[in-house]
């Protein structure tokens, strides 16, 4: 048995930095890179990307709408066409600085709101996706398990790995509980560890009520910026080893 760790990263902007990017890049296998619209810029974008290669980390593109006061985390009313240039885009640009890496985007992830609103939204998601498949058609969609996303990138019959939450609870429809509710983001190591384990084991997420929703699980997000991140990343991959679950970049 084996599991994809993955990070949102490079969402920093300018002297900014947000998490640890380069701890993190020694504990996961993908990182999610800011394309400068919810984060990043330019040289933040270059620099993640870099240090991402040299670890032998995969790189994905992390597009999101164009809001970096709300970090992307802002339901925003934008037309569907205009979202999908802004999804062209970014990975544009995503694409560009991992080529004059030599490397490759090899997946990407919806950010934020974007991915919450597409979680619940099918027609929405085939929107972004087939924008996103336009400009990168080799690359793996990275969608969250059970969901909307999950029914788009099957319909369209397109690369896909499934993703689940190590540090955020879940509602009963496999979306996730909202960031304002107690609760919702994890931060006891010595429960997301087991809880993580026996997700993959299953197969299945697990609710914060208990109730198990079975799915196609390949890749595992550890947020760069939720406090004690990279704790809580060292303690969830050492747990996995423990329980003979091997962490690798996906095929």
């Amino acid at each position: 048995m084996r599991i994809d760790l993955n990070a949102d990263m490079g969402e920093g902007f300018g002297p900014w930095a947000m998490g640890d990017d380069s701890a993190l890049l020694d504990i996961v296998t993908s990182a999610n890179v800011a394309c400068g619209f919810h984060a990043g810029d330019p040289d933040v974008m270059a620099r993640t990307m870099k240090l991402a290669a040299s670890n032998r980390v995969g790189i994905g593109a992390h597009p999101g709408f164009d809001d970096l006061q709300g970090f992307g985390r802002r339901r925003l009313p934008i037309a569907w066409d205009t979202l999908q240039n802004q999804i062209r885009y970014q990975i544009g640009a995503a694409q560009a600085m991992a080529t004059a890496i030599g490397s490759q985007v090899r997946h990407i992830k919806l950010h934020g709101a974007l991915s919450n609103m597409t979680s619940e939204n099918k027609e929405m998601a085939l929107a972004c996706y087939e924008a996103a498949l336009s400009v990168a058609p080799n690359a793996r969609i990275m969608v969250l398990s059970a969901t909307a996303q999950m029914d788009a990138v099957q319909e369209l019959k397109c690369a896909w790995v499934g993703e689940i939450f190590a540090d955020r609870a879940y509602n009963d429809d496999a979306t996730l509980v909202d960031r304002k509710i107690d609760g919702a983001v994890i931060h006891d190591a010595d429960l997301a560890g087991p809880r993580i384990s026996q997700m993959i084991k299953e197969s299945a997420i697990i609710t914060a009520t208990g109730k198990r929703i079975e799915t196609q699980i390949d890749t595992v997000c550890l947020h760069g910026d939720t406090a004690g991140a990279v704790s809580l990343a060292k303690a969830i991959k050492a747990h996995l080893l423990s329980c003979n679950i091997q962490v690798q970049t996906f095929d």
